[in-house]
């Protein structure tokens, strides 16, 4: 297969995943007309259509998604190769993109990178924060990270952190105006700060001497990450449900207080996961290595 065929293909394959010419040319660094000829030339070739294009959407027709789905994982097996040939450099280089929530963002990942940054100048990492289940294939991520129990069981899944430990805490004034929850069933009460993920609001679990429980609570305000809800706790607009080492500074200085702390549940922790097929490059080898959580 000539280089142009490769051109073309992986032509075809950033409008399909991109579903649309405009962000495809983006990230391939050519203009839109001459992606758009680029594709037609390959449908005139195969003698079919691949796209369907519309004035608002572009998707792959039937014949377009079986080919997406031959050469996808074809194309990206011979990008990873190619990675590979930067071990014989002095520095390892590449990029390197991973998906991830706030949180692990910013208290797993991050904390581990700058360091791995400073050691590794010919590497470039890319964090993409989104509480979704992405698809990582087909997204074109090298990785993402997630709770264990949430990753499918066709990636390997490798620990970066601790168990996490959820408290509910809440300010000094709220407490002031509010009674103290002693059971989980009392917060059904209480004004409670949601979380709102891509499948829902994030449930209130907790757990004590074997017995599990989930609570439905509501409140005034609901957000679609954490960082606001702490800073809604703090400013005393409800109880949160945090992660203890989030919260752990409030608690230590009295902004917030913790309650029902026996019934805390601990969540297994964060893992970076990855196909179990993918081809290593030495970039992705040693962030990996960089990120594995030793006890």
């Amino acid at each position: 297969m000539t280089s142009e065929n490769l051109n073309d293909l992986n032509a075809f394959m950033a409008v399909a995943r991109a579903r649309s010419f405009t962000r495809a040319a983006g990230e391939l660094g050519v203009s839109q007309s001459a992606l758009s000829q680029t594709i037609r030339a390959l449908e005139a070739r195969l003698g079919i259509r691949l796209l369907t294009r519309t004035t608002r959407n572009v998707a792959p027709t039937e014949a377009g998604e079986r080919l997406l789905a031959v050469i996808g994982p074809a194309l990206e097996d011979i990008e990873a190769g190619l990675e590979t040939l930067s071990e014989l450099r002095d520095k390892p280089a590449g990029t390197v993109r991973i998906t991830a929530d706030e949180f692990a963002v910013g208290t797993v990942l991050w904390p581990a990178i700058k360091p791995f940054l400073a050691e590794y100048p010919d590497i470039r990492v890319e964090l993409n924060t989104d509480y979704g289940l992405n698809e990582i294939v087909g997204e074109r991520f090298d990785a993402g990270v997630r709770r264990g129990g949430l990753i499918a069981k066709d990636m390997i899944a490798m620990p970066i952190s601790p168990d996490i430990r959820m408290f509910v805490v809440g300010s000094v004034e709220y407490f002031t105006v509010h009674s103290r929850p002693r059971k989980p069933q009392d917060l059904t009460s209480h004004n409670c700060i949601n979380l709102r993920l891509p499948g829902g609001i994030f449930p209130w679990r907790f757990t004590k001497g074997g017995r599990e429980i989930s609570v439905r609570v509501e409140g005034q305000v609901v957000f679609s990450s954490i960082l606001p809800i702490l800073d809604a706790a703090l400013a005393g607009c409800g109880l949160a449900y945090l992660p203890e080492s989030m919260v752990q500074p409030h608690l230590d200085d009295g902004c917030l207080q913790a309650v029902l702390v026996e019934w805390a549940p601990n969540f297994g922790g964060y893992h970076l996961y990855y196909p179990n097929r993918r081809q290593a490059s030495p970039a992705f080898a040693l962030l990996v290595e960089a990120l594995r959580y030793r006890r």
